[in-house]
Order: C-alpha cells, then structure tokens, then sequence
C-alpha cells in the first residue's frame, strides 16, 4: 500500500505465531509494535487462549520486549465474559478453566459455582480432570446451557500439541449430547467485539494471523482486510486448500512494518 490514505486505522494482531513464538519475540515484531505506538494506531493484540489474564499476557510480552499495554489485549475468556453479559446479565456458570476465565467472568459480575448454574462455561487448562468434567455433563444434563472459549482442537507446548478446549467439547458433546457454542476465533463476534473495545471500523482495520481457519477466515467474516503470515501454523502452499484467501501473504510482520 503505497498510498498512505488507504492504509488501516487499526489493526487486530494474533499474538502467538504472529508476534510470539513461545516466549520469544518474532522478527520484525518489536518494530511492528513500536510503530503502532509511534503511529498512534489502535491495535488490540488477539488471543484464543483463555488461560492468562490480560495482566498476565502483557507481562509476557513485555519480558519479549513488546510494549503492548493490558487493554490492548482481547482473549477469548474476556471476549466470551462480555459475550454473555450481554446475553445473560449477572448470571451463573460452573467454569472448567483458568485463572484468566475466572477473573473475566467475574468482571462481568458473573457467580461462579457447581450448584444449578445457568452456563457451563469451558476455556483452555492444562489441568483438565474426570471430576470436573462429569461434574459438567451432569449440569449440562440437568439443563445447563453450553458455552466454550474457542474451538481449537490442541495447543502449543515445548513438547508439542496438547488437547485443548475444542477436544474436551467435543468430549463434553459426545457424553452429555449438548453442542457448545464457541465464542472465540473462528466465531467473528470475537473481532466484532474487539473492535467496539478499541472503536474501530472494520472496513479501515487489518488482521494479522498466522492461521487461514481461524484468524484469516474470521476477519474476512467480520468485513476486515486480511494479512496471513507464514510463521505459524498455515503454510504457503496450504492456502490454496481453503475456499477463501487472505487479502495479502506475508513472511513475517516484519514484512508489513511500512504498511502502519
């Protein structure tokens, strides 16, 4: 984009495979991040993590040397939280999850138990147990609405993939015969609401993001121009395996540095 008028206002930046690769800052993000600053761009850093608070995230990003404040971070749990305040106010939900779920839920005024809730709420843990989830098949059996982070079959580890949030859904769906709705990315009411945090336009936002099946595909939903970079999960030669493109393809954000 040579044309500075027809470059985004903000930006919606996937944080692991895009900015981060574990602990470590991927090349050109640093400088990505400065300039936005510099810009003055509104950004939000996006994740489908729902493990970490957004206290807890920015730490991380800052020991990466990204300066990226806890309101410019948008999680599945906290996009999830508001999600179901807006269906449901001050409401109850049995919680499989982490610290950043909880606190997000309760942010939102929401009362967290095991006893008739109105939602049983699942995000990402490495803890998953037998008893909380028969707890929660049993809820769901009982009435219990289904509501899930996001759908992502296995996460990330030094070891390599783990099962995840999308793998015990299917699990929960398969004992207790309800289908959960799934809140964050590839659901686009994650960029929707992302962008009412930051009160961004989608047709003057970009996403940048390392998967076509989630973060490329939801942008497109939510009306965004799309960046898909190839230093994460999708490689170049798997784009064309998909129905939809991204509006560009990157090697990197270093790459799209000029584009701010």
């Amino acid at each position: 984009m040579s044309d500075q008028q027809s470059r985004p206002d903000a930006w919606l930046l996937d944080m692991d495979g895009v900015l981060m690769h574990e602990d470590v800052a991927l090349p050109g993000a640093t400088a990505f991040v400065d300039r936005l600053n510099e810009r003055d761009r509104q950004f939000l850093v996006l994740t489908n993590n729902s493990m970490f608070t957004r206290r807890d995230l920015a730490a991380r990003l800052s020991g990466a040397g990204l300066d990226v404040a806890e309101d410019q971070i948008w999680t599945s749990a906290v996009a999830t939280a508001r999600f179901l305040s807006s269906q449901v106010p001050n409401a109850s939900a049995y919680v499989i999850g982490e610290a950043g779920l909880k606190a997000a839920l309760h942010d939102v005024g929401y009362t967290l138990t095991d006893t008739d809730p109105d939602f049983v709420v699942l995000g990402e843990s490495r803890t998953y147990s037998f008893q909380t989830i028969t707890r929660a098949v049993r809820l769901l059996e009982d009435g219990a609405r289904f509501v899930a982070t996001n759908p992502d079959a296995t996460g990330p580890s030094p070891e390599g993939p783990v099962p995840a949030t999308g793998s015990v859904a299917a699990l929960l769906t398969e004992a207790a015969g309800t289908e959960p709705y799934f809140v964050g990315k590839p659901n686009p009411i994650m960029i929707r609401s992302g962008l009412n945090q930051i009160t961004a336009h989608s047709e003057s936002t970009a996403l940048v993001g390392d998967r076509m099946d989630t973060d490329v595909v939801a942008g497109i939903e939510a009306g965004l121009t799309t960046y898909l970079v190839l230093t994460g999960s999708t490689e170049r030669d798997e784009v064309t395996q998909f129905a939809y493109r991204p509006h560009h393809v990157a090697a990197s954000i270093e790459s799209l540095v000029d584009e701010i």
